[in-house]
């Protein structure tokens, strides 16, 4: 195996540099267990050089070996490329299959909500499975119109969703995650990375050998089962991993069900390695969305307006490759296909009326504007005088992605100096077909929208409803340089940049409103440096610059004249200007062995300003409905602070972090605030951006008792939060709160473990998201049909909840 690639064993001292989530294999093994979160690779340094060694036998025997845990630069999508850790000129984040598992979750937003201090989760949709993962105030949501500031990658391929830039966190097979990394300051990660950017790499039969089987269950009808096999046969290596789950939910019709299947096949030489992987996964989620803080008085799981389902599907093909060329230069590389499909129902109030001067015909928004049919005639009213009106709303999103990278990278000294350069381009092309239509239907007591077998067609004054039909293709290209150069052995300075250039095409398949063609592009620089003050200390500083470009979904639905269902419904396609996101940040790494164990801290500072950010903006006379919007410049900006303490029998974490996230221009939105005049509300320079809280504190502790039992928790507290629709930040808060989780495990054996857990212990009632809601569009059935007169809405948190379970490992 060349030197390069993954060096995989236990480590027999612990001598590396350690920070916050970046350990050794040694600092994370207790009793039992053994973990590498970072790939390390060997290389051999002559004088003042570090050359990659190219026989590890030859080269320890005639040269200086050190081993280096390397942090990724670029989205590569083998592990073992990027850069030595130490001259990472940002703040570090990762973490690995341990502390996945210990969340006992199929679901990748508990541990990096555990993990990352600046990382929140909220259940916008409502459903767990399908959360907001917040990272400094930026975005990455699986909600389509949520404005997405979060570049995702898995393997190399980003699977930000190529219709809206959406990420469908579901779909990430987690038993079978290698790594995590949320990387910042770095543009080579291209578009949306304005926040930064989550880098999952996955596990092959080279670095997981073996199997396991685990199966949990518990409250609210959950059952889950994953199973993982790796094996290596010579130069060849053979992985699969398949999970399962199904969850009843707390509220109500909030039934989850997952099936994902990932494998890999890979094989290597001493100078090269390739994998082909590929993945399925087919998952169904009643997604409940937010209910009114009137109807949570009286059930904790109570929802508003249903069905709301989603059923995602996902099929994807990557092939990978490394080669090792020369001693000093390595060219890697990948191609990948990637179909998405996703089907969503959608009950919801509507804005169909009966008319006033003929209540047997339907109108819309207005009673003397037609509401009209498929055929384009108003449509005659079928229903009882009593009926409360609502619709369902249908979406079908079938897009088709491809795509392929290169980079090379070298080694070679400048000037009798370290030196690494990397050079790549990547290329990829997505092909939607999206579609959406409307059912009239009534809404009964239980909130629950029954059809009527009747379709709206193009209505409203101006047309803001009707079937959709929409062919969008968008490609995005980029070019990226990343060189970083030892000026001493302690300092070091990196610099260079992307060209990211986005082509995006609509054509509309009805008629021609939605038919546009937009480009955007722009070169990113980085420019950052750190200094090893010693051993175990590090100093970092950068700054950068990354960019957006709007969506196909938004320039679809960007004219404030003729919002659109958030969605659904798009009618026009206003220019819309692309994010802008310069940053900065610096900060402190370091680690300290103690008595009693390795003692690793962190701390930075960030500031990031957008220019011509984008919202999703509320109608003032649609209800449901809205449109984007550039807002001028926000800023977002704080401190992370982290400490890890490893020893033989404890592994200990705790976290600190602020955001600060405002306003930098003065603009008025419509708003369903209780502050509202006349629909609308001023926002002033200063004021807070809603749903996202200032202060983020966490805490976990793992202890062995003996060999064979393990007992821990974890404790997270989130400060308070404005409302969205609450821009002008005059309303009461969603208030802050506090969760604590306890967790066990006992090892029968070599092959069989049993654990359990018990989340939100001490059965916490708080809320993760809220907004206001139009309180006239339907009656509070349970207050006896009164008008609601709470506009506030929010997501609930799971309850307390026990869970129980058997793995077995060979």
């Amino acid at each position: 195996m060349g030197a390069r690639s993954l060096f995989i064993g236990t480590v027999s001292t612990v001598s590396i540099c350690l920070v916050p989530g970046i350990q050794s294999a040694q600092a994370q093994t207790a009793p039992g267990t053994s973990s590498e979160v970072l790939p390390a690779i060997e290389v051999v340094s002559p004088g003042t050089g570090a050359r990659p060694a190219r026989n590890r036998n030859t080269a320890r025997a005639t040269r200086n070996v050190r081993r280096v845990f390397v942090y990724p630069t670029a989205p590569t999508p083998t592990a073992g490329s990027g850069m030595d850790v130490d001259k990472v000129p940002s703040a570090v984040n990762a973490f690995g299959a341990r502390q996945i598992e210990r969340t006992g979750s199929l679901n990748i937003a508990d541990a990096l909500q555990q993990q990352v201090p600046g990382i929140v989760t909220s259940e916008v949709s409502g459903n767990p499975f399908q959360p907001d993962i917040q990272f400094r105030g930026f975005v990455a949501s699986p909600v389509s119109g949520t404005p997405q500031g979060l570049a995702v990658y898995q393997n190399g391929t980003r699977i930000n969703e190529a219709f809206g830039d959406t990420v469908n966190w579901d779909l990430i097979p987690t038993a079978a995650i290698r790594s995590v990394t949320v990387v910042t300051n770095n543009p080579a990660f291209g578009l949306n990375a304005l926040g930064g950017a989550v880098n999952v790499l996955m596990k092959d039969g080279f670095n997981y050998q073996g199997a396991e089987i685990n199966t949990m269950g518990g409250s609210f009808g959950r059952i889950q089962s994953s199973a993982q096999w790796g094996k290596q046969i010579d130069s060849f290596s053979v992985y699969g991993a398949l999970e399962g789950l199904r969850d009843g939910g707390f509220r109500n019709f909030s039934e989850s069900k997952v099936r994902r299947f990932y494998g890999d096949v890979g094989y290597r030489t001493d100078s090269s390695e390739f994998h082909l992987n590929v993945g399925v996964a087919n998952n169904k989620f009643g997604a409940a969305a937010t209910v009114p803080v009137e109807l949570l008085q009286n059930y904790w799981g109570a929802t508003y307006t249903t069905p709301q389902t989603t059923n995602n599907q996902v099929a994807y093909v990557n092939l990978t490759g490394k080669v090792e060329a020369t001693p000093t230069w390595t060219i890697e590389g990948s191609a990948r296909v990637r179909a998405f499909r996703q089907k969503t129902v959608d009950g919801n109030p509507t804005e169909t009326v009966r008319c006033a001067a003929d209540p047997g015909l339907l109108c819309f928004n207005n009673d003397d504007v037609a509401a009209n049919g498929l055929n384009g005639l108003q449509l005659v009213n079928p229903f009882p005088a009593d009926a409360i009106l609502g619709q369902i709303d249908r979406t079908t999103t079938r897009s088709t992605t491809t795509g392929g990278s290169l980079q090379a990278t070298n080694t070679d000294q400048v000037f009798g100096h370290n030196n690494q350069f990397m050079v790549g381009a990547s290329l990829d092309s997505g092909v939607t077909r999206f579609g959406a239509s409307a059912e009239l239907g009534t809404i009964g007591s239980n909130y629950v929208v029954n059809g009527s077998g009747i379709f709206l067609g193009p209505s409203g004054e101006p047309t803001v409803i009707g079937p959709v039909s929409l062919r969008a293709t968008n490609r995005y290209t980029g070019l990226y340089a990343l060189d970083t150069f030892d000026v001493t052995d302690a300092f070091s300075i990196t610099g260079g940049g992307r060209f990211n250039h986005a082509q995006i095409r609509l054509e509309d398949q009805i008629g021609t409103a939605l038919n546009g063609e937009h480009t955007f592009s722009r070169f990113n620089p980085i420019i950052g440096a750190t200094y090893k003050i010693n051993s175990g200390l590090t100093a970092y500083a950068g700054y950068s610059e990354a960019n957006r470009a709007p969506t196909p979904l938004e320039l679809a639905c960007a004219d404030s004249a003729r919002p659109c269902m958030l969605a659904a419904f798009l009618v026009a396609d206003p220019p819309l200007k692309q994010v802008v996101s310069r940053t900065v940040e610096l900060g402190l790494r370091g680690s300290k062995e103690l008595n009693i164990g390795t003692f690793s801290w962190k701390l930075g500072g960030f500031r990031a300003e957008n220019n011509d950010d984008i919202m999703a903006i509320p109608s003032p006379e649609f209800q449901g409905f809205g449109y984007f919007q550039n807002v001028g410049s926000t800023r977002r900006q704080g401190i992370e602070a982290q400490v890890n303490l490893t020893s033989k029998t404890m592994q200990l974490y705790a976290s600190y972090a602020l955001v600060d996230a405002r306003f930098l221009t003065a603009l008025q939105l419509p708003s369903a605030s209780p502050f509202a005049v006349d629909g609308n509300v001023q926002v002033l320079p200063g004021n807070r951006i809603p749903s996202i809280p200032r202060n983020r504190i966490k805490a976990g502790i793992d202890y062995w008792v003996t060999d064979q039992l393990k007992v821990g928790g974890d404790a997270l507290f989130v400060s308070d939060q404005y409302f969205v629709g609450d821009e002008s930040n005059q309303a009461a808060r969603l208030p802050s709160y506090a969760v604590f989780n306890t967790h066990a495990s006992y090892q029968i054996n070599k092959t069989l473990q049993i654990y359990g857990r018990v989340d939100n212990i001490f059965d916490r009632r708080y809320a993760t998201h809220g907004t206001f809601f139009q309180t006239d569009d339907v009656p509070n059935f349970a207050n006896g049909g009164a008008e609601f007169t709470d506009a506030r809405s929010v997501s609930p948190a799971r309850p307390r909840a026990f869970y129980a379970g058997l793995k077995a490992t060979f």
